[in-house]
């Protein structure tokens, strides 16, 4: 199994350099030169707006209230209501993997006042396990990241186990009482790679939010989710949750207590992106002066500060960047999924 990870460095400062997806060389080849045939929001072609933003814009929402996407958009809508002197209102579209909110931004009207807060899920890995969904990769326009977050594995505070180890072994012993919770793809394939490189037994349980499916974990209806750090924070703080590992690279300064999945010797290394999109076609001006906003708003103290509290780590990315990142894992991690027997739900 390969190493994969999936992280955007948030120091980069290079645009090209900073969309690599980088694996070990077993996987290298599944990365070479692997440019799919669209370029996200080419289509649809609109004239400059220059009287942008006249009215209150909304910015959908995937996921229910709560999670981690939910609380970059509020942080991003708060700050981009000042800068713009319009509304930029959240409209929460929950469904399990976010397609009922990524449609709709999909075919809304490319002004400028239809926006997305996106994640791997509905735009990557959605695509990757699932080729009949109602909206494709070329139906949004990529504006820019504005966060980057490893996942940590999560349990009840009163499973009995205490290490990965354990679980494993748990959901060896007793596969017909062990499940996992996810809100979408991509929570869907970390944990199914978890079990592939592992052993682990886990069977899926699909929830409409991080939020969700992190109290479903409290609340003893599955056991264990691999989830975003913000929306575990309280539960972890009021010690009804258990870290058992976590995917970033090192410990994360906020859990220093919680080993690596590859200190572990398991070697999944995976960060995930939470980052806005437009309908296709939305005109370049609109694009370009959004994406100026997210990289002034992340350099705001009081907004790198929150984002940091969250387990997340603030970051951007060009546009064309960000467009060259999605064509590019898209195929990758289908390609990944296949070799190892991932289907989508």
């Amino acid at each position: 199994m390969p190493f994969i990870n999936s992280s955007v460095v948030a120091s980069r400062r290079n645009a090209a350099s900073a969309s690599r997806l980088h694996v070990l060389p077993v996987a290298a080849a599944l990365m070479v030169a692997v440019v799919t045939s669209f370029t996200p929001g080419t289509a649809r072609a609109q004239a400059p707006a220059a009287d942008w933003p006249s009215r209150p814009v909304t910015l959908v929402v995937g996921y229910a209230a709560g999670g981690g996407v939910d609380f970059m958009a509020r942080l991003l809508a708060e700050k981009l209501s000042e800068r713009l002197r319009q509304p930029v209102v959240v409209e929460n579209r929950p469904s399990v993997g976010a397609v009922v909110g990524s449609t709709q931004v999909a075919r809304a009207k490319p002004d400028g006042y239809t926006l997305m807060m996106g994640a791997p899920g509905p735009v990557i890995f959605n695509h990757a396990l699932n080729d009949k969904l109602p909206y494709g990769p070329q139906d949004l326009a990529p504006i820019s990241i504005m966060s980057d977050s490893p996942l940590v594995l999560l349990v009840n505070a009163t499973n009995p186990a205490t290490t990965v180890k354990a679980l494993v072994a748990q959901s060896q012993a007793q596969p017909d009482k062990s499940n996992y919770a996810a809100s979408s793809a991509s929570f869907q394939l970390a944990s199914e790679l978890f079990n592939k490189l592992t052993g682990a037994r886990f069977a899926h349980v699909p929830y409409k939010g991080a939020n969700q499916s992190v109290q479903a974990v409290m609340g003893g209806e599955v056991t264990m989710a691999l989830a975003d750090s913000g929306p575990a924070i309280t539960g972890l703080q009021s010690g009804k949750l258990r870290a058992l590992a976590v995917t970033s690279a090192q410990r994360m300064p906020g859990l220093p207590e919680v080993p690596t999945m590859r200190e572990l010797d398991i070697n999944l290394t995976l960060s995930l992106w939470i980052g806005l999109l437009a309908p296709a076609g939305t005109p370049t001006d609109i694009i370009n002066r959004l994406h100026r906003e997210i990289v002034a708003i992340n350099q705001l103290p009081d907004v790198r500060a929150k984002i940091l509290a969250k387990g997340s780590v603030p970051a951007t990315l060009e546009p064309a960047a960000f467009a060259q990142l999605i064509a590019r894992e898209i195929p990758f991690w289908r390609q990944l999924a296949r070799d190892n027997g991932i289907q989508g739900n």
